[in-house]
Protein backbone atom coordinates (compact mmCIF):
# COMPACT_ATOMS: atom_id res chain seq x y z
CA UNK A 1 0.00 0.00 0.00
CA UNK A 2 1.06 3.53 -1.19
CA UNK A 3 1.69 6.40 1.91
CA UNK A 4 -0.49 8.91 0.96
CA UNK A 5 -2.17 10.72 -1.45
CA UNK A 6 -3.18 14.86 -1.83
CA UNK A 7 -6.40 15.99 -3.40
CA UNK A 8 -6.59 19.92 -4.18
CA UNK A 9 -10.05 20.88 -5.06
CA UNK A 10 -12.25 24.10 -3.74
CA UNK A 11 -15.03 21.25 -4.20
CA UNK A 12 -15.33 19.91 -0.72
CA UNK A 13 -17.82 16.98 -3.32
CA UNK A 14 -15.16 16.52 -5.74
CA UNK A 15 -12.71 15.88 -2.94
CA UNK A 16 -14.60 13.35 -0.91
CA UNK A 17 -15.93 11.93 -3.89
CA UNK A 18 -12.23 11.77 -4.75
CA UNK A 19 -11.44 9.71 -1.64
CA UNK A 20 -14.22 7.44 -1.24
CA UNK A 21 -13.23 6.34 -4.68
CA UNK A 22 -9.65 5.60 -3.83
CA UNK A 23 -10.82 4.13 -0.50
CA UNK A 24 -12.92 1.73 -2.13
CA UNK A 25 -9.90 -0.02 -3.62
CA UNK A 26 -7.78 0.72 -0.25
CA UNK A 27 -4.51 2.41 -2.42
CA UNK A 28 -3.60 5.21 0.56
CA UNK A 29 -3.35 5.26 4.42
CA UNK A 30 -4.04 8.96 4.47
CA UNK A 31 -5.56 11.59 2.56
CA UNK A 32 -4.52 15.42 2.54
CA UNK A 33 -6.93 17.70 1.39
CA UNK A 34 -6.28 21.13 0.04
CA UNK A 35 -8.50 23.97 -1.74
CA UNK A 36 -6.44 25.24 -3.65
CA UNK A 37 -2.75 25.47 -5.05
CA UNK A 38 -0.95 27.62 -2.09
CA UNK A 39 -2.75 25.13 0.98
CA UNK A 40 -1.75 22.32 -1.22
CA UNK A 41 1.91 23.36 -1.92
CA UNK A 42 2.30 24.04 1.70
CA UNK A 43 0.72 20.75 2.86
CA UNK A 44 3.43 18.83 0.48
CA UNK A 45 6.00 20.58 1.69
CA UNK A 46 5.07 19.53 5.34
CA UNK A 47 3.71 16.25 4.04
CA UNK A 48 5.28 14.47 0.86
CA UNK A 49 2.96 12.42 -0.55
CA UNK A 50 3.23 9.14 -3.42
CA UNK A 51 0.50 11.35 -5.78
CA UNK A 52 -1.30 14.44 -6.25
CA UNK A 53 -4.86 15.20 -8.01
CA UNK A 54 -5.10 18.69 -8.67
CA UNK A 55 -7.80 20.67 -9.99
CA UNK A 56 -7.29 23.32 -12.97
CA UNK A 57 -9.63 25.69 -11.76
CA UNK A 58 -9.22 27.58 -8.29
CA UNK A 59 -9.45 30.72 -6.47
CA UNK A 60 -5.80 32.36 -5.52
CA UNK A 61 -3.80 30.10 -6.62
CA UNK A 62 -4.77 27.92 -9.84
CA UNK A 63 -3.46 24.47 -10.80
CA UNK A 64 -0.94 26.35 -13.47
CA UNK A 65 0.46 28.16 -10.78
CA UNK A 66 0.97 25.29 -8.62
CA UNK A 67 2.39 23.46 -11.17
CA UNK A 68 5.00 26.18 -11.38
CA UNK A 69 5.67 26.19 -7.98
CA UNK A 70 5.95 22.51 -8.02
CA UNK A 71 8.93 23.23 -10.87
CA UNK A 72 11.07 25.54 -8.40
CA UNK A 73 11.47 22.33 -5.31
CA UNK A 74 13.39 19.63 -7.33
CA UNK A 75 12.63 17.22 -4.61
CA UNK A 76 8.91 17.82 -5.51
CA UNK A 77 9.15 16.94 -9.22
CA UNK A 78 9.03 12.74 -9.18
CA UNK A 79 5.72 13.23 -7.61
CA UNK A 80 3.08 12.41 -10.48
CA UNK A 81 0.42 15.09 -10.69
CA UNK A 82 -3.02 14.00 -12.56
CA UNK A 83 -4.87 17.47 -13.32
CA UNK A 84 -8.92 17.53 -12.99
CA UNK A 85 -10.72 19.34 -15.92
CA UNK A 86 -13.71 20.11 -17.64
CA UNK A 87 -14.73 17.87 -20.43
CA UNK A 88 -14.12 20.74 -23.41
CA UNK A 89 -10.44 21.98 -21.62
CA UNK A 90 -8.68 20.51 -24.59
CA UNK A 91 -6.29 23.40 -24.44
CA UNK A 92 -5.84 23.49 -20.98
CA UNK A 93 -5.48 19.94 -20.66
CA UNK A 94 -2.28 20.22 -23.00
CA UNK A 95 -1.04 23.12 -21.08
CA UNK A 96 -1.03 21.08 -18.11
CA UNK A 97 0.62 18.53 -19.59
CA UNK A 98 3.48 20.66 -21.06
CA UNK A 99 3.71 22.60 -17.76
CA UNK A 100 4.71 19.02 -15.77
CA UNK A 101 1.23 17.69 -15.22
CA UNK A 102 1.68 13.49 -15.77
CA UNK A 103 -2.12 12.77 -16.95
CA UNK A 104 -5.46 14.22 -16.45
CA UNK A 105 -8.98 13.36 -15.79
CA UNK A 106 -12.19 14.78 -16.75
CA UNK A 107 -15.36 15.76 -14.50
CA UNK A 108 -17.41 14.62 -13.75
CA UNK A 109 -14.89 11.13 -13.92
CA UNK A 110 -15.68 7.51 -14.05
CA UNK A 111 -14.42 6.00 -10.93
CA UNK A 112 -12.86 3.19 -12.63
CA UNK A 113 -11.30 5.35 -15.38
CA UNK A 114 -9.89 7.33 -12.07
CA UNK A 115 -8.54 3.99 -10.37
CA UNK A 116 -7.01 2.82 -13.35
CA UNK A 117 -5.24 6.35 -13.82
CA UNK A 118 -3.78 6.36 -10.44
CA UNK A 119 -2.84 2.69 -10.60
CA UNK A 120 -0.24 3.37 -13.42
CA UNK A 121 1.17 6.21 -12.35
CA UNK A 122 2.08 4.78 -8.60
CA UNK A 123 3.14 1.91 -10.39
CA UNK A 124 5.59 4.42 -12.65
CA UNK A 125 6.34 5.97 -9.60
CA UNK A 126 7.60 2.98 -7.82
CA UNK A 127 9.47 1.70 -10.42
CA UNK A 128 11.67 5.83 -10.54
CA UNK A 129 11.97 4.88 -7.23
CA UNK A 130 13.71 1.59 -7.43
CA UNK A 131 15.91 3.04 -10.50
CA UNK A 132 17.09 6.24 -8.46
CA UNK A 133 17.98 4.45 -5.30
CA UNK A 134 19.96 1.69 -7.36
CA UNK A 135 21.72 4.36 -9.35
CA UNK A 136 22.06 6.17 -5.65
CA UNK A 137 23.41 3.08 -4.76
CA UNK A 138 26.12 2.92 -8.25
CA UNK A 139 26.96 5.77 -7.68
CA UNK A 140 27.88 5.37 -3.72
CA UNK A 141 29.45 2.00 -4.38
CA UNK A 142 31.57 3.53 -7.06
CA UNK A 143 32.90 6.41 -4.99
CA UNK A 144 33.59 3.90 -1.93
CA UNK A 145 36.83 1.24 -0.65
CA UNK A 146 34.85 -1.87 -0.49
CA UNK A 147 37.03 -2.74 2.43
CA UNK A 148 37.74 0.37 4.81
CA UNK A 149 33.65 2.16 3.53
CA UNK A 150 35.91 5.25 2.89
CA UNK A 151 35.86 7.25 0.05
CA UNK A 152 38.06 5.91 -2.72
CA UNK A 153 41.30 7.23 -4.16
CA UNK A 154 39.23 8.63 -7.32
CA UNK A 155 36.66 10.12 -5.75
CA UNK A 156 39.29 11.90 -3.07
CA UNK A 157 41.08 13.04 -6.18
CA UNK A 158 37.88 14.55 -7.62
CA UNK A 159 36.73 16.12 -4.13
CA UNK A 160 40.07 17.53 -3.14
CA UNK A 161 40.02 19.37 -7.15
CA UNK A 162 37.07 21.16 -6.19
CA UNK A 163 38.65 22.28 -2.66
CA UNK A 164 41.49 23.50 -3.90
CA UNK A 165 39.38 25.70 -6.12
CA UNK A 166 36.82 27.09 -4.02
CA UNK A 167 40.06 27.70 -1.36
CA UNK A 168 41.83 29.51 -4.27
CA UNK A 169 39.00 31.40 -5.32
CA UNK A 170 37.58 32.73 -1.78
CA UNK A 171 41.00 32.51 0.01
CA UNK A 172 39.57 30.10 2.56
CA UNK A 173 41.55 27.60 4.97
CA UNK A 174 42.52 23.81 3.14
CA UNK A 175 44.87 21.30 5.20
CA UNK A 176 45.16 17.59 4.12
CA UNK A 177 46.76 14.70 6.17
CA UNK A 178 48.54 11.72 4.81
CA UNK A 179 48.48 9.09 7.02
CA UNK A 180 50.13 5.65 6.84
CA UNK A 181 50.35 2.13 9.51
CA UNK A 182 53.51 2.04 10.16
CA UNK A 183 55.05 -1.75 9.52
CA UNK A 184 51.93 -2.92 7.89
CA UNK A 185 53.74 -5.32 6.13
CA UNK A 186 54.61 -6.98 9.69
CA UNK A 187 51.14 -7.53 10.41
CA UNK A 188 50.48 -9.26 7.10
CA UNK A 189 52.87 -11.29 7.76
CA UNK A 190 52.72 -12.39 11.08
CA UNK A 191 49.03 -12.82 11.42
CA UNK A 192 47.70 -12.86 7.54
CA UNK A 193 45.83 -10.74 5.45
CA UNK A 194 42.54 -11.29 6.66
CA UNK A 195 43.82 -9.52 10.09
CA UNK A 196 45.55 -7.40 8.25
CA UNK A 197 41.98 -5.97 6.80
CA UNK A 198 40.76 -5.79 10.05
CA UNK A 199 43.46 -3.75 11.15
CA UNK A 200 42.85 -1.53 8.12
CA UNK A 201 38.94 -1.52 9.16
CA UNK A 202 40.02 -0.11 12.12
CA UNK A 203 42.06 2.45 11.43
CA UNK A 204 39.19 3.91 8.88
CA UNK A 205 36.71 3.96 11.90
CA UNK A 206 39.19 5.95 13.94
CA UNK A 207 39.74 8.21 11.35
CA UNK A 208 35.77 8.63 10.84
CA UNK A 209 35.54 9.33 14.81
CA UNK A 210 37.65 12.43 15.01
CA UNK A 211 36.27 13.95 12.05
CA UNK A 212 33.47 16.23 11.37
CA UNK A 213 30.57 15.76 8.78
CA UNK A 214 31.78 17.87 6.22
CA UNK A 215 35.47 16.17 6.31
CA UNK A 216 37.09 13.89 3.64
CA UNK A 217 38.48 9.96 4.49
CA UNK A 218 40.06 8.50 1.70
CA UNK A 219 41.93 4.44 1.35
CA UNK A 220 44.81 6.34 -0.86
CA UNK A 221 45.93 3.16 -1.43
CA UNK A 222 47.55 -0.27 0.48
CA UNK A 223 47.51 1.28 3.95
CA UNK A 224 47.78 5.06 3.50
CA UNK A 225 44.85 7.17 4.18
CA UNK A 226 44.33 11.12 3.48
CA UNK A 227 42.33 13.00 4.84
CA UNK A 228 40.76 16.50 3.24
CA UNK A 229 40.18 19.47 5.78
CA UNK A 230 37.82 22.10 4.44
CA UNK A 231 38.09 25.42 6.52
CA UNK A 232 40.80 23.71 9.11
CA UNK A 233 43.74 25.72 9.86
CA UNK A 234 47.17 24.26 10.08
CA UNK A 235 47.33 23.85 14.05
CA UNK A 236 43.48 23.27 14.25
CA UNK A 237 44.72 20.53 11.56
CA UNK A 238 47.68 19.13 14.09
CA UNK A 239 45.33 19.14 16.88
CA UNK A 240 43.09 16.20 14.46
CA UNK A 241 46.09 14.96 13.06
CA UNK A 242 47.38 13.76 16.56
CA UNK A 243 43.90 13.00 18.43
CA UNK A 244 43.88 10.14 15.47
CA UNK A 245 47.63 9.30 16.07
CA UNK A 246 46.88 8.89 19.92
CA UNK A 247 43.40 6.98 19.47
CA UNK A 248 45.30 4.56 16.84
CA UNK A 249 47.92 4.03 19.42
CA UNK A 250 45.39 3.24 22.09
CA UNK A 251 43.56 0.51 20.81
CA UNK A 252 43.34 -3.01 22.08
CA UNK A 253 42.76 -5.96 19.75
CA UNK A 254 41.29 -8.51 20.30
CA UNK A 255 42.72 -12.15 19.55
CA UNK A 256 44.79 -12.94 17.79
CA UNK A 257 46.08 -9.15 17.52
CA UNK A 258 46.02 -8.30 21.22
CA UNK A 259 49.63 -8.01 21.41
CA UNK A 260 50.05 -5.85 18.63
CA UNK A 261 50.78 -2.19 19.79
CA UNK A 262 49.76 -0.30 16.38
CA UNK A 263 50.84 3.19 15.31
CA UNK A 264 50.72 5.83 12.58
CA UNK A 265 52.63 8.33 11.25
CA UNK A 266 50.94 11.24 9.48
CA UNK A 267 52.15 14.46 7.21
CA UNK A 268 50.49 17.15 6.94
CA UNK A 269 50.39 20.35 4.47
CA UNK A 270 47.78 23.02 4.13
CA UNK A 271 46.73 24.99 1.02
CA UNK A 272 48.45 27.96 -0.82
CA UNK A 273 48.47 29.68 -4.39
CA UNK A 274 51.83 30.42 -3.51
CA UNK A 275 53.35 27.16 -2.56
CA UNK A 276 50.98 24.37 -3.51
CA UNK A 277 49.14 26.18 -7.14
CA UNK A 278 48.16 22.61 -8.13
CA UNK A 279 46.25 19.68 -6.45
CA UNK A 280 49.69 17.52 -7.22
CA UNK A 281 51.93 19.79 -5.38
CA UNK A 282 49.17 20.01 -2.72
CA UNK A 283 49.86 15.98 -2.01
CA UNK A 284 53.37 16.05 -2.57
CA UNK A 285 53.51 18.32 0.42
CA UNK A 286 51.63 16.38 2.65
CA UNK A 287 53.11 12.91 1.22
CA UNK A 288 57.07 14.89 1.95
CA UNK A 289 56.23 15.31 5.28
CA UNK A 290 54.66 12.05 5.31
CA UNK A 291 58.63 10.77 4.89
CA UNK A 292 60.39 12.84 7.53
CA UNK A 293 57.58 11.77 10.03
CA UNK A 294 58.77 8.17 8.68
CA UNK A 295 62.38 8.78 8.19
CA UNK A 296 62.31 10.58 11.87
CA UNK A 297 61.17 7.56 13.75
CA UNK A 298 57.69 7.03 12.87
CA UNK A 299 54.42 7.45 15.26
CA UNK A 300 54.69 10.77 15.15
CA UNK A 301 53.41 14.01 13.01
CA UNK A 302 55.29 16.24 10.41
CA UNK A 303 54.47 19.28 8.79
CA UNK A 304 54.58 22.12 5.78
CA UNK A 305 55.25 25.13 7.57
CA UNK A 306 56.34 28.11 5.60
CA UNK A 307 55.28 30.63 7.85
CA UNK A 308 56.88 29.25 10.66
CA UNK A 309 53.34 28.16 12.60
CA UNK A 310 54.12 26.83 16.42
CA UNK A 311 52.42 23.52 16.64
CA UNK A 312 49.63 23.47 19.45
CA UNK A 313 51.90 22.10 22.85
CA UNK A 314 48.82 18.90 22.75
CA UNK A 315 50.39 17.62 19.14
CA UNK A 316 53.50 16.84 20.12
CA UNK A 317 55.52 15.50 17.25
CA UNK A 318 57.77 12.68 19.26
CA UNK A 319 57.80 9.15 18.66
CA UNK A 320 56.47 7.60 21.78
CA UNK A 321 55.83 4.38 23.83
CA UNK A 322 57.24 0.90 21.97
CA UNK A 323 55.98 -0.74 19.18
CA UNK A 324 56.72 -3.04 16.03
CA UNK A 325 56.76 0.72 14.38
CA UNK A 326 60.33 1.27 15.96
CA UNK A 327 62.37 -1.98 14.89
CA UNK A 328 62.60 -1.20 10.99
CA UNK A 329 65.20 1.00 9.28
CA UNK A 330 64.35 4.63 9.47
CA UNK A 331 64.30 4.78 5.76
CA UNK A 332 61.40 2.62 5.02
CA UNK A 333 57.65 3.42 5.12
Amino acid sequence: MFTSALIIDDSVTVREQIIRTLETFGLFSRYYEAEDGLEGFKKLLSSPVDIILCDLEMPRIDGFKFLSMLKSRPELQDVPVIILTGMEDRERKIKGLEQGASDYITKPFDPEELVARVKVHLKIKKLQDELKRSNELLLELSNTDHLTCLFNRRYMMEVLDKEVHRSSRKGGSLSLIMLDIDNFKKVNDEFGHLQGDAVLQMVALQLQKELRSYDYAARYGGEEFVVILPDSALKDTLLVADRIRLAVQETIFNEPLEKLRLTVSMGVACFSREHSPTVDAFIKLADDALYRAKANGRNRIEFHNPEGVTPPATATATTTGSSAAEQEPKTSR
